[in-house]
């Protein structure tokens, strides 16, 4: 995608604000469409109850709230969840939502028949106008080299399995989504040094599987292990135009480190890119979700101001580069995602 014409665009969207559009109101009221032609903000999953009075309208849903439990870290926390019509009022204030409920089961079984989250899929559909966008992760069952079983890891003997996949995940996805789908996130877990590959072993690895699978320039991966973030593999992210995921995450280093690791670029081949605002540094998930929970407010020390700024950052020499980034932001980052959005876009706006 990208392709809006670069310094052209800039500098007419300059001219439209100075023209008069009240967009420090607009941010104050949560509305991030309008921020930049080249920039998507969007948060990590919906439908968080924290969020009425921001995202969401009381009088539509206060009383539509269903309260489930999950399990963190050996507690037990209640979700109070909003129906996914509620993402109509979401895609008011974003343009793109991050959807990872895919990344836990294929949306087809293997024997083809329609898992949950196909049905989940579709329902959002229902909702959607045509100028939104999602992104999907893909299920760990590809990507991931191990996966938690019955309180243990075991070896996933689907890793990197191209068919798949191709027939119970990417096939079904664009056959639902179409045009609304723009990013796939391949995340694979943080590799401790005696389980993990060579830099080299891992790029042959790589290489073979994005020759195997069907060509898509929106394709992404998340590599959660700073040593294998090398040139070996990021010459196969180049070579097939997969985009590297910039993630502030527990284990990984700061977002602009990252990117240097790569040379500073975009390696995508659509001209996408995507920032993942997931946890503090050095916080564990468990850690990060009790803190944050229910979502509501931000977190007295949570978050990173250097976080924001090097993420402002990224989003301007994405601009530059005529690249869309997607700027992905998760309620565990800080406390409240649609604060912590508000805050990415001052600082951005600020500097035009």
């Amino acid at each position: 995608m990208g392709g809006y014409g670069g310094d052209l665009v800039t500098v007419c969207w300059r001219i439209g604000r100075k023209l008069g559009d009240p967009f420090d109101l607009t941010i104050e009221h949560f509305r991030f469409r309008d921020l930049h032609p080249n920039i998507f903000m969007g948060t990590a999953s919906d439908r968080y109850s924290g969020w009425i009075g921001q995202i969401y309208s009381r009088e539509r849903y206060a009383d539509k709230i269903v309260t489930r439990s999950k399990r963190v870290g050996g507690k037990t926390f209640a979700e109070e969840v909003l129906p996914v019509a509620s993402v109509e009022e979401y895609f008011r204030h974003f343009r793109v939502l991050e959807l990872d409920f895919t990344f836990y089961r294929p949306l087809l079984d293997k024997d083809g028949k329609a898992t949950q989250n196909l049905h989940v899929l579709s329902t959002y559909t229902q909702h959607l106008n045509k100028t939104d966008r999602l992104i999907l992760k893909v299920p760990q069952a590809v990507f991931a080299k191990k996966l938690w079983r019955k309180g243990r890891h075991i070896e996933n003997e689907e890793y990197l399995n191209p068919d798949v996949f191709t027939r119970q995940f990417y096939e079904p996805a664009l056959g639902l989504l179409a045009a609304w789908l723009d990013g796939l996130i391949f995340e694979q877990e943080y590799q401790r040094k005696q389980d993990r590959p060579s830099p080299k072993k891992l790029a042959g690895e790589l290489d073979t599987f994005f020759s195997a699978i069907p060509t898509d320039t929106r394709y992404h991966i998340e590599l959660r292990t700073e040593a294998l973030l090398t040139d070996p593999v990021f010459e196969v992210f180049e070579k097939h135009g997969v985009g590297q995921v910039l993630s502030h995450w527990t284990w990984l280093p700061s977002l602009n480190r990252q990117f240097s690791l790569s040379g500073g670029k975009f390696l995508n081949a659509g001209k996408r890119s995507i920032i993942r605002l997931m946890t503090p540094r050095g916080m564990r998930y468990q850690d990060a979700y009790a803190r944050a929970h229910p979502f509501s407010a931000m977190v007295d020390g949570m978050l990173n101001p250097k976080m924001v700024d090097e993420t402002v950052g990224i989003m301007r020499t994405a601009i530059a580069d005529d690249t869309q980034i997607n700027v992905i932001i998760n309620n565990r980052s800080g406390g409240n995602a649609p604060i912590i959005a508000q805050k990415i876009a001052k600082e951005f706006l600020a500097a035009h």
